[in-house]
């Protein structure tokens, strides 16, 4: 028989010229975080909520475009926050649903460095993968495109 989940981990580096605690902030105010994170590829969320503490959520709520498999349909993202350490940590767990399904459940870690001249993050995904899902790899470049925009909001 053929498995039903496909579970996967990566970790993406990024090195930002700015101290830890910018790097921080973009993940802990609501402001930034929407506009690098849920307003992320154009999109225009219809729900954006963010409990930022530990044991606290965060949800966000798109529609895919017209240059997507399923336009229209609705993308949630509900996050919980497992441990937070101001300006070193960040462990979430989060699922994704795409209309009435979900399509997957991850464990991520947010690592918030100190380097030479700013700061070096790491940030680890380990997922779980249903069917109808966007898989590993597009979830990994989805990441690395939400990275990409968190650069431009701490300059």
């Amino acid at each position: 028989m053929k498995p039903t989940v496909t579970h996967s981990t990566f970790t993406i580096e990024r090195n930002y010229p700015v101290p830890p605690e910018r790097v921080f902030a973009a993940f802990a105010d609501p402001a930034k975080k929407r506009r690098w994170y849920a307003e992320a590829d154009n999109r225009q969320p219809e729900v954006y909520e963010l409990d930022f503490r530990a044991g606290g959520s965060e949800r966000t709520q798109s529609r895919l475009g017209p240059n997507t498999p399923f336009p229209g349909t609705a993308l949630t993202n509900h996050t919980i926050y497992q441990d937070i350490v101001p300006n070193r940590r960040i462990v979430f767990a989060y699922t994704m649903t795409l209309g009435e399904n979900r399509i997957s459940a991850s464990l991520a870690t947010v690592e918030f460095l100190p380097s030479d001249g700013g700061t070096k993050l790491l940030f680890t995904d380990q997922g779980a993968f249903f069917e109808g899902s966007d898989g590993p790899k597009m979830r990994e470049e989805g990441w690395n495109r939400l990275l990409d925009g968190l650069a431009a909001q701490v300059k």
